[in-house]
């Protein structure tokens, strides 16, 4: 499969393939005539070479440069894509979640959204990031209140993932 670039999205025209992909693991949002991929997705399928990635001018872009574009847009974009990377690897289906305030929802293995909710919102945090407790509280809040669970993944200096699950408790 071939896209293009396009600012914070990869467009990839409508085929079979394309079809096949979204059905199977619900990479993008399929539009009339493409389907849309996050930075984030387009990096995975390319480093799995299941997608080329073109820019503007037609040139074929390395996991070098899609990651460079990435991080453009936003500062920790390969903290995050780290995270996805690794439970993308782990079978998990990662969607974006902005509308929820959070980096990431995922579903549990085997489900897809429209068959059930997302059961984690996920932060991805560098190590050494210096985080306050009342902003995790407000995460926290946050997945309570949309009845998620809260999934803090934290990446280390070798770009490994662990994860912490948070949650409210009643004393």
């Amino acid at each position: 499969m071939q896209g293009k670039l396009s600012r914070e999205h990869v467009l990839v025209p409508r085929s079979d393939e394309v079809l096949d992909l979204y059905s199977k693991s619900t990479f993008g949002t399929l539009l009339k005539k493409s389907l849309k991929l996050t930075l984030y997705e387009a990096l995975y399928l390319v480093e799995e070479e299941k997608l080329v990635v073109k820019n503007a001018a037609g040139r074929v872009l390395t996991e070098e440069q899609l990651t460079r574009a990435g991080r453009k847009l936003e500062k920790e974009f390969w903290v995050k894509y780290c995270v996805f990377r690794d439970l993308r690897t782990r079978g998990y289906l990662v969607k974006t979640a902005l509308k929820f305030g959070a980096d990431f929802r995922v579903y549990d293995r085997g489900v897809k959204p429209g068959q059930d909710h997302a059961k984690w919102i996920v932060y991805p945090v560098h190590e050494a990031s210096k985080e306050r407790w009342y902003d995790l509280a407000g995460k926290n809040r946050v997945a309570h209140s949309t009845r998620k669970k809260l999934l803090i993944g934290i990446v280390d200096e070798e770009d490994d993932v662990t994860y912490f699950e948070c949650s409210w408790i009643r004393p």
